[in-house]
């Protein structure tokens, strides 16, 4: 078994499936809006809604809300700290595939 893995590395947060693919979605963006997410991730809104507090909790994503026009518009975007613990856990990751 390689040296490089640590279980204790791999960040709960980030880890759950719609999490990751929320990190994933915003790691190579700017910001992107709730419905976008929502389509690209095939999820609920609830669902989404869900995930995204918690990584807002975190720290890892930054929730805006404001209106264009007459609409809502929901914004994500990854935060400085979330783009260092997403970094992180792809190490974390690469470290688990190397060892298998």
């Amino acid at each position: 078994m390689a040296d490089d893995f640590d279980i204790n590395r791999i960040d709960e947060v980030i880890h759950g499936r719609v999490r990751l693919g929320i990190m994933a979605a915003l790691s190579g963006v700017e910001s992107a809006d709730f419905n976008t997410l929502k389509a690209r991730l095939q999820t609920t809104d609830g669902n989404l809604s869900v995930h995204l507090r918690k990584l807002e909790d975190a720290g890892f994503v930054a929730v805006t809300k404001r209106f264009e026009g007459r609409k809502p518009l929901t914004e994500a975007a990854m935060t400085p700290a979330g783009r260092k613990a997403f970094i992180a856990y792809l190490d974390a990751m690469q470290g688990l595939v190397r060892s298998a």
